[in-house]
């Protein structure tokens, strides 16, 4: 079976015989026809599987007729990521060989507005945009969607995870109500089937496989590793040089941050590595990619944001340095691998009952189990770890046993807790000199024993009038009398 029976037009015809494929994947076998018969199509593939050709052809032949206006683009295509809708474009291009006045603009962050305006001005038959830079150029009146007739939403389970779904829902208002939508995802949360009740007409559902599922060429395992960050990226070394057969791979990680620390550990091992994240401006984001590919560099790291629906055909290996959070991300992870038909393999480092709990969803979700492996060649450096490990304990425990063991301290500190005894033996020189301060309690007794001799004062006895004990003593001095 080859592309000529689907009813594409002689040019998009000749520009995929040019690129040497003869047989078209299943999701383009069933989506291109329904897509010339201007039905709204429901695509559920797994990644790696041809997705992006079968809205890229049909909309080439579509597109054979009519003209753009100024503003106002005639067909619309929402990309996750920057990465993805620069892939888009690049398979226009290349699949539009033959069509010398097809207008193509990409709209995304990190470029300058100025530059995507002048493209918006000539006019455009296919626009190819991130959610957020789109919605700004409508708000600044930049941007007309009035005149859109086809709507393309692709990876939108990822749309979920990063919080488009909002963003999706103006533009598909924004957008006429009579338009041909295209929707295309790879799993199928409520969510995301909600969106699809809501915005597509009658859709016809192409589903080539069940929703979640791997590639049955690319083999899953599992390893484990301590939950210390050094002990991980240890074990990931050795992951990686005992891998038979690896080319290249890319290691997933969940946080940014975790990006750039594994990237610097690699650096300074000698490994060939690039990063990749969401932090990084777009020329270093596509110089990074560009050197993975040419296999100027053999290992990229990189988050799932970045990484998501990247089109690297001849990927060897998927490492999951960290389980990820979210299922359904599994899935698009090891889809990096094994793609058109060829072998791969995904190794997921597992540590701790977290990722434990974490794998269990994922083997739920796949619906099979992923067994671990026996061993990891190179573990004679395992137990470098455990004599590091015994040491950190081991001042912790000495102030708890010495004591015990010292029976010079036993029959002083026998009432007392051994860390006390310990210490109090250590201050036994002071003690002397302290004590004699504390033993003398005589400034508050003296005072104490002062005040009664005050007491007979107030206490007056009453007096005859012939007393004479209250004169002055001077008076009462016997004074001699002169003869």
């Amino acid at each position: 079976m080859s592309f000529s029976h689907l009813g594409l037009s002689e040019k998009v015809l000749a520009a995929v015989a040019a690129t040497g494929y003869k047989t078209p994947t299943p999701i383009q076998d069933q989506a291109i026809p329904h897509v010339l018969a201007r039905r709204d199509v429901l695509g559920i593939a797994q990644t790696g599987t041809g997705k992006t050709a079968a809205f890229v052809l049909p909309m080439l032949t579509m597109l054979e007729t009519g003209r753009a206006r100024a503003r106002m683009p005639r067909t619309l295509i929402l990309e996750p990521t920057r990465e993805l809708a620069a892939q888009v474009e690049e398979s226009f291009i290349k699949y539009g060989v033959n069509h010398n006045k097809l207008n193509v603009a990409l709209i995304i962050g990190g470029v300058s507005f100025d530059d995507q305006d002048a493209k918006l001005m000539r006019g455009v038959d296919v626009l190819i945009a991130t959610p957020g830079r789109l919605l700004d150029h409508n708000e600044r009146g930049r941007l007309l969607l009035s005149g859109v007739e086809l709507l393309v939403i692709d990876e939108a389970d990822r749309m979920l995870d990063m919080g488009f779904i909002p963003d999706i829902e103006r533009i598909c208002k924004l957008v006429p109500f009579t338009r041909q939508t295209l929707f295309f995802t790879a799993t199928m949360p409520p969510e995301i089937r909600r969106i699809t009740e809501q915005f597509l007409s009658n859709p016809v559902r192409v589903e080539v496989s069940r929703p979640a599922t791997t590639v049955a060429s690319t083999t899953q395992l599992l390893a484990r590793s301590g939950r210390d960050g050094a002990e991980k990226r240890d074990t990931l070394r050795r992951l990686i040089r005992s891998a038979e057969g690896m080319k290249n791979a890319i290691i997933f990680c969940n946080r940014k941050r975790d990006v750039a620390t594994l990237h610097r550990s690699l650096l300074r091992h000698g490994f060939s590595v690039q990063a990749l994240h969401g932090d990084m401006d777009q020329s270093a984001r596509t110089a990074a990619l560009e050197q993975f590919r040419k296999n100027e560099v053999t290992l990229l790291v990189a988050s799932d944001v970045a990484a998501r629906g990247l089109d690297i055909p001849d990927v060897s290996h998927i490492y999951n340095f960290d389980v990820p959070i979210h299922a359904d991300d599994y899935v698009h992870r090891i889809g990096r691998t094994g793609r058109a038909g060829r072998a791969g393999t995904a190794i997921t480092i597992v540590a701790g009952s977290n990722d434990a709990k974490a794998v269990a969803a994922i083997e739920k979700l796949i619906g099979q189990p992923i067994p671990f492996m026996d061993k990891i060649a190179g573990t004679p450096a395992e137990p470098q770890h455990e004599p590091r490990s015994e040491p950190r304990n081991e001042p912790r425990n000495e102030p708890r046993h010495e004591p015990r063991h010292e029976p010079r301290h036993e029959p002083r500190q026998t009432a007392r807790p051994p860390q006390r005894g310990r210490h109090e033996h250590q201050r036994r020189p002071q003690q002397p000199e302290r004590r004699p301060p504390q033993q003398q309690p005589a400034p508050v007794a003296r005072i104490e024993d002062a005040r009664p001799r005050r007491a007979p004062q107030p206490v007056r006895k009453p007096m005859d009038d012939g007393d004479a004990s209250h004169l002055p003593a001077f008076l009462l001095r016997p004074v001699p009398l002169k003869a």
